[in-house]
């Protein structure tokens, strides 16, 4: 197995993913959580162990909803210390550790886990998908009902040929042909991040933007006029009706290394990660306080009211492939660089046949 490249290469993946990371992924909220002991360590490398019970893994998340089905898992190793967790704000930060080995498992937004796969010539794998789509249209426009009435006005969102742009201009496209307008017919205002966008909204609640979780539930809890006007998970199924495509979110990727050397590490991992996510719609009072804890939303509140909307799952195995590998194909085919350039082998997708 060819090992990952070196630490110069780590740092100039991550500036070459910038763009397509931090900013292609559903942006997660902006105040870094306080680190815990686990967190304020620099990870390093791993020696070599002997024993799957030497193995604390190291996983990395990111700040926002594809942390929140590990936050009982969290809890749980608070006790037991078979786990080192990292939440930062940006993606770039995991795949810099990622390449660098100084991460064993990260949870990513899913175009970034294409693009890490070609950048790494093949050397991880996705092991689960843990968040589908959390984009949703806000506007307290009493007049929109259908995507025919978003014809005139303009649509607020994060960075051009970022991931929230891809999915709504596919979204718009399919829309037009099966509605009759002309998506040159939506004026596209995009901002540097999502709380722009929750600005404008409160001080303008007519307007119309494009926000995330827990971004959204924020902005509609700060003026009553607001609502939900379309939810791109919903509207996405409604255009797959064949090959079971989803919205996806966020991904869990294992370094092929890590995983070849210690496979049933892995297999235990997505074991406690499956409980995790699970407890975490099952149990909303307590999954909010632990997003409370881990610093992922400030307020109890919130947490509680955004997180049936963070699309929080656990799949893996062929249904992953699905669903993962359609949302990738629409990417490509609004632009390659999205994904990396190409779309993944089938050795990508850890578990399916």
């Amino acid at each position: 197995m060819k090992k990952f490249k070196s630490a110069a290469l780590a740092l100039a993946l991550a500036a070459s993913l910038i763009g397509c990371s931090a900013n292609s992924s559903v942006p997660e909220a902006s105040k870094a959580p306080e680190a815990s002991s686990a967190e304020s360590e620099e990870a390093q490398p791993r020696a070599a162990e002997t024993s799957e019970t030497d193995i604390p893994v190291r996983i990395g998340s990111l700040k926002g909803p594809t942390s929140i089905g590990l936050v009982h898992m969290m809890e749980e190793n608070s006790e037991t210390g078979s786990y080192e967790f990292t939440i930062v704000p940006a993606a770039d930060e995991l795949l810099a550790s990622m390449v660098s080995e100084k991460l064993d498992i990260a949870l990513i937004p899913a175009n970034v886990a294409s693009v890490l796969y070609q950048k790494t010539e093949g050397q991880i794998s996705v092991i689960d998908i843990n968040t589908l789509g959390v984009l949703s249209i806000i506007s307290g426009d009493s007049s929109i009902s259908s995507w025919a009435d978003l014809a005139g006005k303009t649509v607020y969102l994060t960075g051009k040929g970022t991931t929230p742009d891809y999915v709504l201009q596919y979204l718009l496209k399919e829309r037009a042909a099966l509605d009759g307008f002309s998506p040159e017919d939506i004026t596209l205002e995009y901002k540097s991040e999502a709380a722009e966008i929750a600005a404008v909204l409160k001080e303008n609640p007519e307007s119309i933007g494009l926000l995330p979780q827990p971004f959204a539930t924020v902005a509609m809890s700060q003026n009553e006029a607001l609502r939900t006007v379309f939810d791109l998970t919903a509207e996405w199924d409604k255009l797959q009706t064949e090959g079971g495509s989803r919205l996806v979110t966020g991904v869990t990727v294992v370094r092929n290394d890590f995983l070849e050397e210690h496979p049933e590490a892995v297999e235990e991992f997505l074991m406690q990660h499956e409980a995790s996510a699970k407890l975490a719609l099952e149990e909303p009072d307590a999954t909010a306080a632990l997003i409370v804890k881990t610093g992922i939303i400030e307020k109890d509140p919130v947490a509680k009211k955004a997180l049936p909307s963070c699309s929080i799952v656990f799949i893996k195995g062929n249904e992953m492939k699905d669903a993962l590998s359609g949302y990738l194909e629409v990417l490509f085919e609004q632009d390659p660089k999205s994904v990396g350039g190409a779309l993944p082998n089938d050795d990508f997708y850890y578990g399916a046949e």
